[in-house]
């Protein structure tokens, strides 16, 4: 009989195997949506209708062969530009591994959807024209892998047929942008010379650049060994919803549900509920309608405790011996992603898995600028696309993990308490990976913590 530490351990083996998250970004007219479709048309993914449709609105344009951007760029405001706008998300899958890719836009204006289309990507394909080289563009792109700790960066050197193919074209921009991304911290960059409106070295391997021996875009997606083991991490567990029936049948059942963020949690074990402090012993966990004595993330489970503790949604609960710090001062990276600015002072909502409380923005220390990669001291606000650190002041308790430790408890959102827009994507702890590691009164709203 199979026993529950081999089924966590081969249920975290069938992931890595068998499934790849990963975005792809790029500078306008770069060639993102055509080598998104020229992977989804070489590999066989695309239904005989979609082609058909693709090559009717080609031969309307006066094309001579099917224009592959169309299979991505499905809003009109899309095919009628030429340009992505929003994250186009496609599934497809080959005999070795299924992929979910996030196609993101490369307008500067659009640069919080990368952010959104690669929060939860493994890996990250970044287009460069081999005409243009590396330009700000791709520095932003790569800053930004990084900062959301996109553990593999493929740098896709495209258009390599209006370049003669030339060996050395590629080298200067591979030696340049792996240069700039190793300095940001990103663990694995690999360079891949293409044309994607020809094919070369996509899918198939190029017949015009005999000088390239490594692999091609599918080869490498199909092969880079990518770890979806979230039962290795401490045990988090954000409380979504308390259940009471107070039936006839289940006159005492107190059950806490939600989904499991990381690690593994097992009855009889000793939990800490965040942020009162407050302890029990896990006595019972149910899943998919039975009782079980183990469950793992990501699975949706509804625990039990030995002890009537005030528990509501928001709440972390973690094992003692590995239970989070709470803080309420958060220091964190942020993605600006609002068209209004961000600025010292603002009061705003943060929203931390399933728990979202008042918040102030206290400081503003430094805003990236992405030519060199300095800071820049105290900008006083964050207008849109601005990457910063940012001190912020909440009005309760938060079981943070470190961003580097946790991309689920670690990320968290700053909203507009006016109308619930999202102003900004936060990353708690510090800004990129190094090298080596590859009390106020309240005013009368009660915003001053």
């Amino acid at each position: 009989m199979t026993s529950t530490t081999d089924q966590v351990a081969n249920l975290a083996d069938l992931a890595a195997t068998t499934l790849l998250r990963f975005a792809t970004a790029g500078s306008v007219d770069d060639g993102k949506s055509t080598l998104v479709g020229r992977l989804l048309h070489d590999s066989k993914s695309v239904l005989t209708d979609q082609m058909e449709a693709v090559e009717a609105v080609s031969a309307a344009r006066g094309q001579e062969a099917p224009d592959l951007a169309l299979l991505t760029d499905g809003l009109r405001a899309e095919r009628e530009q030429g340009i992505t706008i929003d994250v186009a998300y496609r599934y497809f899958a080959t005999a070795r591994r299924r992929f979910i890719l996030a196609d993101t836009p490369g307008h500067v204006q659009y640069t919080r959807n990368m952010v959104t289309g690669a929060s939860t990507a493994d890996l990250a394909v970044v287009l460069v024209d081999a005409r243009n080289g590396v330009i700000e563009q791709t520095r932003r792109h790569a800053a930004v892998a990084a900062l959301l700790r996109v553990p593999h960066v493929v740098l896709a050197v495209n258009k390599m047929d209006l370049v003669g193919y030339e060996e050395s074209v590629f080298a200067a921009i591979a030696e340049e942008f792996t240069a700039y991304a190793s300095d940001l911290g990103v663990p694995e960059i690999t360079a891949i010379p293409i044309s994607a409106l020809a094919g070369d070295n996509v899918v198939e391997p190029s017949a015009n650049m005999d000088w390239y021996g490594g692999p091609t875009v599918l080869e490498h997606l199909e092969t880079v060994p990518v770890s979806h083991d979230l039962t290795a991490c401490p045990a988090r567990f954000p409380v979504q919803y308390v259940i009471r029936p107070q039936s006839a049948e289940h006159p005492d059942y107190r059950g806490y549900a939600g989904q499991i963020a990381s690690g593994v949690l097992r009855v009889g074990e000793a939990v800490t509920v965040l942020p009162s402090g407050r302890t029990s012993t896990i006595v019972g966990i149910d899943g998919l309608g039975e009782s079980v004595d183990i469950a793992w993330a990501p699975q949706s489970v509804t625990l039990r405790l030995a002890d009537d503790i005030d528990i509501s949604r928001g709440d972390l609960i973690a094992p003692s011996a590995s239970a989070p710090a709470t803080t309420q001062d958060v220091e964190a990276t942020v993605c600006h992603v609002a068209d209004q600015p961000l600025a010292v002072g603002a009061r705003v909502l943060l929203k931390h898995t399933t728990r979202t409380v008042k918040a102030i923005v206290k400081e503003i220390p430094s805003r990236l600028t992405l030519d060199d990669l300095s800071q820049h001291p105290n900008p006083g606000q964050l207008v849109a696309n601005d990457i910063g650190r940012v001190v912020v002041r909440t009005a309760e308790p938060l079981a943070l993990d470190a961003y580097a430790d946790s991309r689920r408890t670690g990320s968290f959102l700053l909203i507009d308490p006016a109308d619930g827009t999202t102003l900004a994507a936060g990353m708690a702890g510090e800004s990129f990976a190094s090298k080596a590691e590859t009390t106020v009164q309240a005013d009368e709203e009660g915003w001053d913590f």
